[in-house]
Parts: structure tokens; C-alpha cells; sequence
């Protein structure tokens, strides 16, 4: 049964612009029962999840780097790192003493029991006749969990000291030894809360069996939101971003040439989501869209706004590109047979050693005798999986090369001379294509080009398939 409530999911970027985010967000004018009848599930704050584990961007270890490759030292000072840069986010965030005080000892609490676990496994790895692989994965999920801890912690006291009616919902389950599923976990923390006159802000990490990051890597507080919108019953799912779900990169085509979408359908997202977009992860979006809600994207700092609206059923009224973007770095793994033709096996044997490698496949291709991968990994992962398939079939030929590949996405991209005007729009720009996949779905259109030429490539078709197209009033009005 659908609720009254919306589930509200804040990134780690709006976190950390905590006065506007209560400005526009979590406050936003409201006041009295308006507060009400909406759930929080919050990120940590920008960076603290890259000081906890590792840099998203870079790859620079955090403590659990550290902790892995055995730098006592390191990990210590590294968790010294994560308790000071929460101290200073919080004396940047409290004006009551007595809540920062709080806020700081609830930290320090969390940081103590988690050392106090790890110093545990370094003793025990000391004595060289112990194992504790298996223990890292674990690690893991506990030191992620900090960060989620402390941003909805804070953000709770911050709205008691505004006389909001705010409560702290930990799903991290940091104390526990048994670990249920995320539903129950769930259900079980919700099942006393009412909605009406209470304003749950919950961890975005929430601890279960199988582990959020093992099973989700760093896209886990987006399970959470999804699941608990599918559970309550949400009228409406929402994700509160630093941008607005645009046409292209503003920073890439320009920030007076790119569009807010508007509206849209999870087909789409899905497309994104496959391309590393941070839209919604894929496993988000269909819990929702098997239970009809609607996700709406907005950007918190356009509080006027009403974002992006993605449901099930849309198709947009005229056949047109919504989206144009991409990735930068690929690798095509190129896998040629000649024996192939009537042969089955092949395909199998090559997605079980790109699983193996635990390579992300974006897109693939294949003829007579010929299978090629559109991989989003380094090319040192897949020159791995190169000789490994090498080995096996000692007389293909078996190549990789880096790639890019530009997508032009859309709820219906069937218009009449769309691929035609397409690649006269590469050609126009001197860039040259190495490949194209289009789909019969008529969801989106792959170009493979060479990486030098990603940014001349977006902005060429951008321009001649969205720029230059006249939007229908209604789609004009809701960008």
C-alpha cells in the first residue's frame, strides 16, 4: 500500500553543505506537521568514506588500505585522520556546545570500538599462524559504517536543536554479532516509528548478511533508500544531488547549452547506471520500479526546482535524445577465431574469465568469428584476462585496445535520420569512429571512438542531436 511519505536519499557532497542542504532540504521553509511524513537516508560526509576505505578517484588507501597491507602504523594514523576530520566537521556544524560535545563523543566511541577490533586481528596476524583474510571483507563493512553513523548522527542532534522532532536510525548494526537480512533490518527498526510526528534520519550503511559493500560496493546507501521506499510504502523516492540530471556535462558542452532532463523512465537510468553515471545503481531502480515508485533527482541547490522525474511508464511524446555522455576509458577486448563459425562455447568460456577478473562489461559485439568486449576496466585487468584466454585458446588471435564510447540515450530515440546525423555530426568534427551498437529497442545508440577524441565527440553530437533539436513546449517548460 502506497504511504504518505517519501524516502529522501542525500550524496556526500550535499551533506557537507550542511547550511544549505537545511536551507533547501531538510528544513526548506517547512514547519509543524510539514516536517513530517519523510524519511532521510544519508550518505557520509564528502571524503570521509575515501578516508575510511580508500579514494574513490584515485585509489589512495585509506585505514582499510592500510590496514591490509599490514602498515600498523599507518592505519592508526589514518584512523587519527578520520576522528580528526569528523571533529572538524562537527565544530564546523554545532553552534551549542553541548551538542557538538555530544556529537564529538559519539564519534570517538564508534572510532574506539572499531580500533579496538582491529587492534584484536593485528595481534592475532602477528603470530603468523593465523589467517585473517576472511576478516578484511569484514573490516570493511565496519569502517564504512562509521562514516554513515556519524553524518546522520549529527544531522539528527542539528535538527533537535532547530525543535525538530528527529530521530537517529542506526542500521549499521556495529555491536551485533547477528546479522539478518536488510529487510528485516529494516522492518524491525521502522516498525515503531510514526511517520507523522517523527523525522527518521538513517545510516545509509546498514549491516546484514552477505555485507552492503561485498554485495554493492560503494553504491550501498542507495540499496538502503530503495529498500526502505519498497518496505514503507513511499509515494515518492528522491535523491538529492550537487547537479541536476542534465543532457550533458555542463562543464563538458557548457553550462548554457546543457538541459535538465525533466522527465524520464528507469530504462533509461539503467543505461546510465551501466555507464557509471551516478543516476541510481541498477539494483536501486528496480525495486522501485517493480513496486511503481517514482524517483524523482533533484538538485540541492535549486531548491525551486522540482528535478528530474523517473517513472516506469514514460515515453517521451516526440522521438528524442535525452542524454548525451559516456566513458573516457575503455578497453575493447577483441576475441578472433577463425573456427569459431558454428562452434558453440566460446562466448561462455570468455564472460567466465572477464567474471573471474571481475571485469564490468558495458557493452559487446560479435559476427561469424569475431566476439568483441566493451570493458570499464584498466588495461592491466584485462591484459590479464588476455593471456588467461590465450592459454586456453592458443591459436585466436586475442587483442586489447583502449577505446571510448559515447552514448546517446533516450526514453524513444526512433526519430527519423537520427544515426545519419549522427555520425555526419562526428565527421563535421574531424572525429573519426572505430564502431557503433545500436540497440533494435531504440532506448540508445553506442559510439566507440578513440579516447583524444571523447570530449570533441560529446560535444559534436550534443550539439546535433540536442542543441539543435526544437523540444516540445511541454519539455521546454519542465527544464
Amino acid at each position: 500500500m502506497t504511504g504518505r511519505h517519501s524516502v529522501e536519499k542525500i550524496g556526500g557532497t550535499s551533506m557537507a553543505a550542511t547550511a544549505t542542504l537545511f536551507d533547501n532540504v531538510l528544513i526548506g521553509g517547512r514547519s509543524g506537521a510539514d516536517l513530517y511524513n519523510r524519511i532521510f537516508v544519508v550518505s557520509a560526509y564528502g571524503g570521509m568514506t575515501d578516508l575510511l576505505l580508500e579514494n574513490k578517484k584515485t585509489g589512495a588507501p585509506g585505514v582499510h588500505g592500510r590496514f591490509v597491507i599490514d602498515d600498523n602504523d599507518g592505519w592508526r594514523d589514518a584512523m587519527d585522520d578520520v576522528r580528526h576530520a569528523m571533529h572538524e566537521r562537527n565544530a564546523a556544524m554545532f553552534v551549542r556546545p553541548e551538542s557538538r560535545a555530544e556529537a564529538d563523543a559519539f564519534v570517538d566511541q564508534r572510532i574506539a570500538a572499531v580500533t579496538a577490533c582491529l587492534d584484536d586481528l593485528a595481534s592475532l596476524r602477528s603470530h603468523g599462524r593465523f589467517c585473517v583474510k576472511e576478516q578484511l571483507m569484514t573490516v570493511r563493512e565496519l569502517l564504512a559504517g562509521i562514516g554513515e553513523a556519524h553524518s546522520a548522527h549529527s544531522t539528527s542532534l542539528l535538527l533537535r536543536d532547530r525543535d525538530v522532532n528527529a530521530r537517529f536510525v542506526d542500521l549499521t548494526l556495529w555491536d551485533q554479532d547477528d546479522l539478518g537480512s536488510l529487510d528485516a533490518r529494516i522492518r524491525e527498526a521502522f516498525a515503531a516509528i510514526d511517520l507523522t510526528t517523527t523525522l527518521p534520519i538513517v545510516t545509509g550503511y546498514a549491516g546484514c548478511e552477505g555485507g552492503m559493500v561485498r554485495r554493492y560496493a560503494r553504491g550501498y546507501t542507495e540499496m538502503t533508500f530503495s529498500r526502505i521506499a519498497v518496505l514503507t510504502g513511499a509515494r515518492e523516492a528522491i535523491i538529492h544531488k550537487e547537479f541536476h540530471l542534465s543532457s550533458a556535462d555542463p562543464k563538458l558542452v557548457g553550462e548554457g547549452k546543457a538541459r535538465k532532463i525533466g522527465r524520464t523512465n528507469y530504462d533509461v537510468a539503467d543505461q546510465l547506471a551501466n555507464l557509471g553515471m551516478e543516476a541510481i545503481h541498477p539494483g536501486a531502480g528496480r525495486g522501485l520500479r517493480q513496486s511503481g515508485i517514482p524517483l524523482r533527482v533533484r538538485n540541492t541547490f535549486d531548491r525551486e526546482d522540482a528535478g528530474t522525474l523517473v517513472t516506469g511508464d514514460y515515453v517521451s511524446d516526440v522521438p528524442r535524445v535525452e542524454i548525451v555522455t559516456g566513458l573516457r576509458q575503455m578497453q575493447a577486448l577483441i576475441f578472433f577465431e577463425q573456427d569459431m563459425v558454428g562452434v558453440k562455447g566460446y562466448d561462455a568460456a570468455i564472460l567466465d574469465a572477464l567474471t573471474r577478473h571481475k571485469l564490468w562489461i558495458v557493452s559487446k559485439s560479435s559476427n561469424a568469428n569475431t566476439i568483441t568486449h566493451y570493458l570499464s576496466a584498466s588495461a592491466a585487468a584485462v591484459n590479464a584476462a588476455v593471456a588467461e584466454l590465450q592459454d586456453r585458446y592458443p591459436d585466436a588471435s586475442i587483442t586489447a585496445q583502449p577505446v571510448a564510447m559515447v552514448s546517446v540515450i533516450g526514453s524513444d530515440i526512433s526519430r527519423p535520420g537520427l544515426v545519419p546525423d549522427a555520425l555526419r555530426a562526428l565527421d563535421e568534427a574531424g572525429v573519426p569512429m572505430i564502431a557503433m551498437q545500436h540497440q533494435i529497442r531504440n532506448v540508445d545508440v553506442q559510439f566507440l571512438v578513440a579516447p583524444h577524441d571523447f570530449d570533441a565527440a560529446v560535444r559534436a553530437l550534443h550539439k546535433a542531436l540536442v542543441e539543435d533539436e526544437t523540444a516540445p513546449a511541454e519539455d521546454r517548460r519542465a527544464a
